[in-house]
C-alpha cells in the first residue's frame, strides 16, 4: 500500500472507559506511520478530542440507550434490546458511508458492534466474551455468549486487553471460555504509565484520590453521596467528577479537597501517582490504570452493572481491591479498611500491541 493507511477507530460511548483505553493504541497507530481518524460521541469524543486536537475526527452516533436509576440493568436492557439491535444495524450503514467518504482501510471498533466490514478489515476490542447476568438469570448466559460470539467472529480479528497466562485481569469475562478462532490478547492498554515502571513517591500529596465516572444517573447518585460525605472528612484529597464535556473547573469542599469537572490524562495520572487511595468504579479501563500505576485501591461498582459487580468481587475475593457497595458506602470506612488490600502490580509493557498493530498495517 502506498502512503498512510487510513485507520478509523471507533470506541463505544457509555462512559468514557472505551475511549481512554483507546489512547495507547492510537499512539501506537501513530507511531507507526498510521494516519488515524476518531469516529466517536458524546463524552467519549470531547475526551479524545482534548488528547488528539491536532487529529481528524467524525461524529459517530452511539446507541440510544439509558442506564436505570434503580440499578435493574438486566430487565432494563431487555427492554431496549430492539433498540440497540436497531443502533448496530446503523451504525454497519454508517461505517460503509464513512469507508468511500474518507478512504478507510481498516476499522477498530471498541466495543461496537455493528463496525465489521467485508470490504476492509475489521478489528473488535473487548475485555467481554463471556457476559455476566445476574443469578436469577444465568440461564440465559449460554444464548448470550452465542450472540456475542457470533457477532464477535463477523470480525476479521478481536483483540481482548489482558493477559492469557497467570492472575488475569478479567478473569471469567475473557477466560473462561475456548479462545474465538480470530482471537488475540494484546496485554493490557493503560492511558497511563506506557509500560514503564512508575516511581513511588516518598510521600504522598493526597490521601485519596476520588474518581466519579460512569452512565447517568447513577454516576450523580455516586456524585452527591461523596461530595456530602467529604464536607465532615479531614484528610486531603482530590475528586474528579468524570464530566470532559465541560471545560476543566476547579472548586474547593476545604482547603484540603480540591474537586475538578475532570482532569487530563497527565494531570490525573499525576495526582493518582501522588495519592495513598484510590476510589473509583470497577470499570475495565480504570482497574488497567491502576495496575499499570501500581495502586492501592476501593471499588465501588455501578449498581445494577453485572461486569463491575462481577470484577469488584473477582479482585476482592483474590485479596487484591477492597469492594464496598454503593448504596451503603462509607468513605472513612473505605479509607480505614483500604491498607488490608495492596493491589495488583504484574508489569507489563506494549510489546504484544506493537506486535499486533504491525501485523496489521503490513497485510493492507
Amino acid at each position: 500500500m502506498k502512503g498512510k493507511p487510513n485507520i478509523l477507530i471507533c470506541p463505544l460511548d457509555w462512559g468514557i472507559g472505551h475511549a481512554t483505553r483507546c489512547i495507547p493504541i492510537i499512539h501506537e497507530l501513530i507511531q507507526q506511520n498510521a494516519n488515524v481518524i476518531i469516529g466517536a460521541d458524546k463524552q467519549p469524543l470531547e475526551l479524545l478530542k482534548q488528547e488528539f486536537p491536532y487529529l481528524q475526527f467524525e461524529r459517530f452516533p452511539g446507541y440510544k440507550f439509558s442506564y436505570p436509576g434503580d440499578g435493574k440493568m438486566a430487565l432494563k436492557m431487555a427492554k431496549q434490546s430492539p433498540a440497540i439491535l436497531s443502533g448496530i444495524k446503523s451504525e454497519n450503514r454508517f461505517l460503509k458511508k464513512l469507508i468511500k467518504k474518507l478512504n478507510i482501510d481498516a476499522v477498530i471498533s471498541d466495543n461496537r458492534f455493528g463496525l465489521y466490514s467485508e470490504d476492509i478489515l475489521s478489528i473488535f476490542i473487548t475485555h467481554q466474551i463471556n457476559i455476566q447476568v445476574p443469578r436469577k438469570l444465568q440461564f440465559l448466559e449460554p444464548l448470550l455468549y452465542k450472540i456475542n460470539k457470533n457477532f464477535i467472529l463477523k470480525y476479521s480479528e478481536c483483540w481482548i486487553p489482558d493477559w492469557d497466562d497467570g492472575f488475569t485481569l478479567s478473569g471469567d469475562l475473557s477466560h473462561k471460555k475456548p479462545k474465538l478462532s480470530n482471537t488475540y490478547f494484546i496485554g493490557p492498554q493503560s492511558r497511563f504509565g506506557h509500560g514503564e515502571s512508575i516511581s513511588k513517591p516518598k510521600k504522598f500529596s493526597n490521601d485519596f484520590v476520588i474518581v466519579v465516572s460512569g452512565p447517568e444517573p447513577q454516576r450523580s447518585i455516586f456524585e452527591t453521596s461523596i461530595l456530602e460525605q467529604l464536607k465532615t472528612m479531614n484528610g486531603k484529597g482530590v475528586v474528579v467528577l468524570g464530566k470532559p464535556e465541560i471545560a476543566i473547573s476547579k472548586n474547593k469542599i476545604s482547603d484540603h479537597i480540591s474537586v475538578y469537572s475532570h482532569l487530563g490524562s497527565k494531570a490525573l495520572e499525576a495526582e493518582i501517582i501522588n495519592s495513598k487511595i484510590i476510589i473509583s468504579r470497577p470499570g475495565y479501563s480504570t482497574i488497567m490504570d491502576l495496575v499499570a500505576l501500581g495502586k492501592q485501591a476501593v471499588f465501588i461498582p455501578t449498581p445494577g452493572q453485572t461486569e463491575q459487580e462481577y470484577l469488584a468481587d473477582y479482585f476482592y475475593k483474590n485479596g487484591k481491591y477492597l469492594r464496598l457497595l454503593q448504596q451503603d458506602f462509607d468513605l472513612k470506612t473505605a479509607l480505614e479498611k483500604a491498607d488490608n488490600y495492596q493491589g495488583f502490580k504484574r508489569k507489563y509493557d506494549q510489546s504484544i500491541l506493537k506486535e499486533r498493530i504491525r501485523n496489521l498495517l503490513r497485510s493492507l
